[in-house]
C-alpha cells in the first residue's frame, strides 16, 4: 500500500515551550541539499568536515578542533569524559543541564560524579565553586577535576567575559579544567555583542560544547577543543559514546552554514529581540512577575497556576517550578512579532478571567 508524504502540522503555529520546537532554517536545509549527491569519505574525513575546521578557526583561533556529534547531551558527555579521569568529578550549578535535563547521562554513561552548587541566577562564581572544590587527596571523595558552566545559563542569564575569566583562573589555579556548555552560545554572543572567542578561549575555557540545533540546525552539535593539552582520546571517546556519525558531512555542513557567514548571529539576535519584546509586554500586565534578567531568548515568569493551565491550551510552554507557579517562555529564530503579540493578548485575556 502506497502512503503519500503529507504535512502533519500547521506551519503557522508557534509555541513558547522551547527553541527546539522550531524547524531548520531554510539556509541550513539548502546547505544539506548542497552536500548531498556523490560520495564523500565517511566518519569525518569528508571535505565539509575539513572546511568546518577552518571555519571554527576563524571563530576560536588556530588551535581549535571541532568534533561534530549528534546532540547536546552527547557533546557534553564526550567533552566531560575527555577532561576527567575515572575517579573525577565535575562541579556545576544545581540548575545545569547536565544535572537536570540529561537523564543522568553524564553519570550513568560517562561515569562521572556531578558536584552541584545552588546558585541564585544559574551562574557559578569562584566562591560558589569553592563549596565543592576540595578533597583532592581524599580517596573517599570523587576528585573535582572540571568546572562546567553554561553560556547562556539555564535561567536565561549571561556570564560576562570577566566573570568567565575569573572562573577559569580560579579553576586552573586549583588544577581543574573548564568546560562550557554552549547549547545557546550564539544567543549569549548576540546579547553581549562580542565574538564568541571573547568569552571562551580568550579567557581560558578549555573545551566547548557548541550548539547548533537551537540556533537553526536540523540536528547536530560539536565538541570544540580549545586547549589541546586539556583533553585526551577525543576520537575514541566520541566513537565509544555512540556520537560518531558515518555521514558526518550532513552534520558539518549545517554548522558551516551557520558559522561561515553571520546566520548564527542573525538567528540569535532575532530570538533575543523577540524575548525582549515578550518581556516588555509582560511587564505591563499586573499579576505577572518576571523572575530573572532577560538577557537572551528566555523569559521566566511567575503567575497564577490556573492562568498558566488555561494559557497552555492556547500556546505550548512548560512549567519551570509548578509548585511555585514559575514558567519558562522561549523564543526561537522563527518567532515573529505577531506570535509574541498574540501570546501577550492571550495572557492578558486569561489574567482578566
Amino acid at each position: 500500500m502506497r502512503t503519500d508524504a503529507r504535512r502533519h502540522h500547521d506551519p503557522r503555529v508557534r509555541g513558547f515551550a522551547s527553541d527546539n520546537y522550531a524547524g531548520a532554517h531554510p539556509e541550513v536545509l539548502a546547505a544539506i541539499a548542497l552536500a548531498n549527491g556523490g560520495h564523500q569519505v565517511a566518519y569525518g574525513e569528508d571535505d565539509y568536515t575539513g572546511h568546518l575546521q577552518r571555519v571554527m578557526h576563524s571563530h576560536f583561533g588556530p588551535t581549535a578542533e571541532a568534533f561534530p556529534v549528534f546532540n547536546g547531551t552527547g557533546a557534553n558527555v564526550v567533552a566531560l569524559q575527555a577532561l576527567t579521569d575515572r575517579w573525577g568529578a565535575v562541579i556545576c550549578a544545581e540548575s545545569a543541564h547536565i544535572n537536570v535535563d540529561e537523564g543522568g547521562a553524564p553519570e550513568r554513561m560517562g561515569g562521572l560524579k556531578l558536584l552541584t552548587v545552588p546558585t541564585p541566577d544559574g551562574k557559578l562564581t569562584p566562591e560558589l565553586i569553592d563549596r565543592q572544590a576540595y578533597g583532592w587527596d581524599d580517596e573517599h571523595r570523587a576528585m573535582p577535576q572540571v568546572v562546567s558552566i553554561t553560556q547562556n545559563t539555564e535561567l536565561g542569564t549571561v556570564y560576562t567575559p570577566d566573570e568567565i575569566r575569573a572562573i577559569c583562573d580560579h579553576a586552573h589555579e586549583r588544577g581543574m579544567k573548564v568546560h562550557l556548555d554552549g547549547a545557546r552560545i550564539a544567543n549569549a554572543a548576540a546579547s553581549l555583542d562580542v565574538p564568541m572567542r571573547t568569552f571562551t578561549n580568550t579567557v581560558g575555557v578549555d573545551v566547548l560544547s557548541f550548539g547548533g540545533t537551537k540556533n537553526g540546525a536540523l540536528f547536530g552539535e560539536a565538541v570544540v577543543v580549545l586547549n589541546p593539552d586539556a583533553v585526551r582520546a577525543m576520537k575514541h571517546l566520541r566513537k565509544l559514546s555512540m556520537q560518531l556519525a558515518s555521514k558526518m558531512r550532513f552534520v558539518s555542513v549545517q554548522l558551516e552554514a551557520l558559522l561561515a557567514k553571520d546566520l548564527w548571529l542573525r538567528n540569535a539576535r532575532h530570538a533575543n529581540a523577540m524575548a525582549q519584546r515578550l518581556a516588555e509586554g509582560v511587564r505591563a500586565i499586573d499579576g505577572v512577575e518576571i523572575l530573572y534578567p532577560v538577557q537572551a531568548n528566555a523569559v521566566f515568569a511567575r503567575l497564577p497556576h490556573a492562568v498558566s493551565e488555561r494559557l497552555q491550551k492556547r500556546f505550548r510552554f512548560y512549567f519551570w517550578d509548578e509548585a511555585a507557579g514559575d514558567v519558562r517562555w522561549m523564543c526561537a529564530f522563527d518567532t515573529g512579532e505577531d506570535d509574541v503579540d498574540a501570546f501577550l493578548q492571550a495572557l492578558k485575556e486569561e489574567m482578566a478571567r
